[in-house]
């Protein structure tokens, strides 16, 4: 059973637990759709899809759901994807002599 303290920390333990799974749930499809855009070469659309995502790690971060470096991580992967996409020329792709 444990004490009645320990009965409290476990109810509040579990209401935050849901809280919690909701945001960091946001975040990871936000990630994932703007992952999907810069690869399949929609960079319009992924810029919108990367600030979307940078803001609801922040918010995460904010509320301490995430920690503040696991987040500044994971936008500073998320943007290196974004800018190499970006920095690469849209080139036809020549065809090969055959050897």
């Amino acid at each position: 059973m444990g004490s009645k303290s320990a009965q409290k920390q476990a109810r509040s333990s579990s209401r935050r637990q849901q809280r919690n799974k909701s945001v960091r749930s946001q975040v990871k499809t936000n990630i994932t759709k703007a992952e999907k855009l810069i690869f399949t070469g929609e960079l319009k659309a992924a810029q919108e899809a990367v600030a979307a995502a940078v803001s609801s790690l922040d918010k995460a971060a904010e509320k301490q759901m995430l920690h503040a470096n696991n987040t500044a991580r994971r936008k500073s992967r998320l943007l290196k994807k974004l800018n190499q996409a970006l920095a690469q020329p849209k080139a036809k792709p020549k065809a090969e002599k055959a050897a």
